[in-house]
């Protein structure tokens, strides 16, 4: 129970600090920390926790994660259920702290709440299908990452600086089109509060990135086979 426990307050930390930032401090007057401020508050979420308890379960924090390791063989089915769940309850949890938070401010409204999208949804109007492709794509060479910087044969100790760097990286590029998901958990746990589609859009936010993680897998099992 503890790795249960441990992904599910990593889940929450990285919901909290990532969908966070983008809520309490993006658009503040003047201050914002705008698209650059939100990428690397995400990053430094996974970085942080990788060091706290990466020990512990691996820190996944993404359900995409998970099931990517499992399709290249690190990780064991019996956990990948119960990680999941752990996951979104942890996403969730944290969800409804933000939005206690947020809407302790006069004149709150809801709004997007810094859920994910496309078409109408996206920040920057791309299409089902452009969000489709960036969400799968970017997820699989999340997954390249992760699977390389904890290869065995990489340099011991900085697997959490390139997997967090990698999604400051993604976050970067992908926040005009999706607002950024590569994590099924992290699009659950703000669409529940969104006050927009963003439920009736929740599909996608699973699937691709669920896509992109198998595909991250094989991809690094053809280029990092011993062979």
């Amino acid at each position: 129970m503890k790795k249960y426990l441990a992904e599910l307050i990593g889940t929450f930390w990285l919901v909290l600090g990532g969908c966070g930032s983008a809520v309490l401090a993006a658009g503040f007057p003047e201050l914002g920390i705008g698209f650059v401020g939100v990428s690397l508050a995400f990053g430094l979420t996974v970085l942080t926790m990788a060091y706290a308890i990466g020990h512990i379960s691996g820190c996944h924090l993404n359900p995409a994660v998970s099931v990517g390791l499992f399709a290249a063989g690190r990780f064991n089915s019996k956990d990948l259920l119960p990680y999941i769940v752990a996951q979104v309850i942890g996403g969730i949890i944290a969800g409804a702290v933000l939005y206690v938070i947020a809407s302790g401010k006069a004149g709150f409204e809801v709004g997007g709440f810094a859920s994910n999208g496309y078409g109408d949804l996206s920040p920057g109007g791309y299409s089902m299908i452009a969000a489709f492709v960036c969400e799968v794509v970017l997820t699989a060479v999340f997954l390249v990452v992760i699977l390389g910087a904890t290869d065995k044969k990489a340099p011991a100790g900085f697997a959490p600086i390139a997997i967090g760097l990698c999604l400051t990286l993604i976050h970067l590029i992908s926040i005009p089109v999706t607002n950024t998901s590569v994590n099924p958990a992290r699009s659950t746990a703000v669409a529940i509060f969104a006050g927009s589609g963003a439920l009736q859009q929740l599909w996608l936010f699973w699937v691709a990135p669920i896509i992109g993680g198998v595909l991250g897998a094989v991809v690094y099992k053809v280029i990092g086979s011993k062979d």
